[in-house]
């Protein structure tokens, strides 16, 4: 309560967006995502506020974990299939994605209105013992390790298919990583003949689009399961916000490359 006497709550809440965002590239975005559910649990918030926050979150956290290999699989995979060194997405679409956290921070002030503004604690949802995280992230690895073997086996369908497809289309066309994990996804499209525009796009796309749903990425699994948010809850705010930042990044990529 003493926070909140500096803070106005609302602010709060934007920064607890933006730095998990920002550290997710580093305590991957599991940790993040836990981290986001242990706050969610001692904050006195309305549903409709609650799900608005844990949503915003998942977008910032979902962005910005890809940004260095170890955050996410998708950007352990991308990393992987490109042949790169650790800092090359953060260098390739750190200039994108770092804005885009920090609106989604924005979004929090303007689109959430708690009805309660008193920081207080309430019914926990759940601990997450260490052993559990770390069967999780064993659960992460082995699926990061089959995702690498299909991307290989996916290499002469994208040669064949994907490498003459304009990097647009396939922006729109990953809006399916609403419904499919975004790494999989990464592991069948992504190739080191793909010149770095259609990487981005394809990035940009998988990024975004799997914020609009439960399955599109494992931040939002793990607090849409540990908060008890329904789908229809999520995809009402959700597609909206991120029907809206695809077309934004769009126009970026359109116009600046």
């Amino acid at each position: 309560k003493g926070i909140s006497r500096i803070l106005p709550f609302r602010l709060f809440l934007a920064l607890i967006i933006i730095l998990l965002g920002i550290i997710s590239s580093v305590i991957t975005a599991i940790i993040a995502a836990l981290v986001l559910v242990a706050i969610v649990s001692v904050l006195e918030l309305d549903r409709t506020s609650e799900v608005r926050f844990v949503i915003l979150a998942c977008y910032s956290i979902g962005m910005g974990a890809v940004l260095t290999p170890v955050g996410e699989p998708l950007s352990t995979i991308a990393t992987s299939k490109l042949n790169e060194d650790f800092f090359y997405l953060l260098k390739l679409i750190g200039p994108d994605v770092i804005p885009g956290i920090i609106a989604f921070g924005i979004l929090a002030i303007i689109l959430i209105h708690p009805t309660k503004k008193v920081w207080g604690l309430k019914a926990n949802h759940g601990k997450e013992s260490f052993v559990d995280i770390l069967i999780r992230g064993f659960k992460v690895y082995l699926f990061v390790m089959a995702l690498t073997l299909l991307g290989a086996g996916f290499e002469p369908f994208i040669k064949r298919f994907l490498l003459d497809i304009n990097p647009f289309i396939l922006y729109w066309i990953n809006m399916i990583s609403a419904v499919l994990d975004n790494a999989t996804l990464a592991a069948a499209e992504i190739s080191s003949e793909m010149d770095e525009p259609t990487i981005k796009a394809i990035l940009l796309g998988l990024l975004i689009s799997g914020g609009m749903l439960i399955p599109g990425n494992i931040p939002n699994i793990i607090a849409a399961g540990k908060l008890n948010i329904k789908s229809v809850e999520w995809a009402r705010f959700g597609v909206p916000i991120g029907l809206i930042a695809m077309g934004i990044y769009f126009i970026v990529i359109v116009l600046f490359g």
